[in-house]
């Protein structure tokens, strides 16, 4: 009989612990787009580093590769196009604008201080000086920074796709569950679904100034984007939820008819689990066109955010406008990226909740 070391065996299992542990983490790396780490983390844990290398290269190497040989096309062509604001930057010039904008930020962030700064040593003196009627409090009202409208079209892409999911998600339910709600609803969709936002825009506008204060506690300028964002990202959501809930197992309604569920039980016990993928699908949807829609609103409408960025640069018009344009259309592909990964990644959590 050969006797077993014991030390072996402690290492084998720290072993199987690791690479457990570096599977499990595997899911959110790739929900988070870092697939990457996962033969990186196997590598450095001694699983075959030749095979993980071929990995490391394929998910790595390869994406590494294609941004570098894009930069290197933009970088060689973008001198030689000729526009009426002059040559088209390439990489370095549109790196410099980013530099710019930060920049500019700062000062802008240190002239709001100053403001600040001043107004509370004029109110101080006021008060001092027993003048308590004439202190002031006043919202400093500068220039938004780039970070600033950034910020904006965040808010308003997400209250109009919270808008959308609100009336997206109860009327793909209903039109799941029933043909006759089905039937009422397929036309409209069928109609209202290809209309550009830029036809809803001006409808949009008219009806919100006629109808909201302007004292209210929504900017007009923010509530015509985000309807706007609203009218046209919900049919994802609800072609896709009225999908997945008449695509649910026939036994599984009859159980609910013969455990007599009531009708909320039913929807949220049987229903919601089963259809939970294809809603998340079209919220993914939803959210995509939201953000496409929000930024050529902004550009037509002149409300704030990125589309007024890219609108307020082409027409000023200066050296530097075209590649704060790229910088714009860069900022606008990143954060529609990370809009589609937080989307998956609360797929993945809602969903793995769900099935234990």
């Amino acid at each position: 009989m050969t006797a077993i070391d014991p030390d072996t065996l402690d290492t084998e299992a720290r072993r199987a612990r690791r690479f457990t542990r570096i599977n499990k983490a595997d899911a959110w790396f790739q929900v988070l787009g870092l697939a990457w780490l996962t033969p990186i983390l196997k590598a450095a844990a001694g699983d075959n580093p030749k095979a993980q290398a071929g990995e490391i290269w394929r998910l790595l190497g390869v994406p590494v590769l294609a941004i570098g040989l894009f930069l290197s096309a933009w970088g060689t062509l973008a001198p030689k196009v000729q526009t009426s604001l002059g040559a088209v930057p390439g990489p370095v010039q549109v790196w410099e604008q980013v530099g710019a904008l930060h920049a500019d930020a700062l000062r802008e962030a240190e002239k709001e201080v100053a403001f600040y700064e001043r107004q509370d040593a004029r109110n101080a003196e006021h008060i001092a000086n027993g003048d308590t009627d004439r202190v002031r409090d006043r919202v400093y009202t500068g220039k938004p920074t780039y970070y600033d409208q950034i910020w904006t079209s965040i808010q308003t892409v997400f209250f109009g796709f919270l808008l959308a999911s609100i009336v997206a998600i109860p009327l793909g339910i209903m039109a799941g569950l029933s043909a006759t709600a089905n039937a009422a609803l397929n036309p409209l969709i069928q109609i209202f679904k290809p209309v550009s936002p830029l036809a809803w825009l001006p409808i949009v506008t008219m009806i919100v100034s006629a109808t909201y204060a302007s004292d209210g506690f929504f900017a007009k300028s923010f509530l015509v984007s985000a309807i706007t964002v609203t009218l046209c990202s919900l049919w994802p959501t609800l072609i896709n939820t009225a999908l997945g809930v008449a695509s649910i197992d026939k036994d599984l309604v009859n159980v609910s008819k013969v455990l007599k569920m009531n009708t909320y039980t039913k929807i949220t016990k049987l229903v919601l689990p089963s259809a939970l993928p294809l809603i998340f699908t079209g919220l993914r949807l939803s959210l995509g066109v939201g953000w496409m829609v929000l930024i050529a609103a902004e550009m037509l409408a002149q409300n704030p955010g990125l589309g007024k960025f890219v609108w307020d640069e082409f027409q000023n018009g200066s050296s530097q406008s075209l590649a704060r344009i790229m910088v714009a259309v860069l900022t606008i592909g990143i954060i529609g990226f990370i809009l589609d990964r937080i989307m998956y990644a609360l797929q993945s959590l809602f969903t793995f909740t769900n099935n234990r």
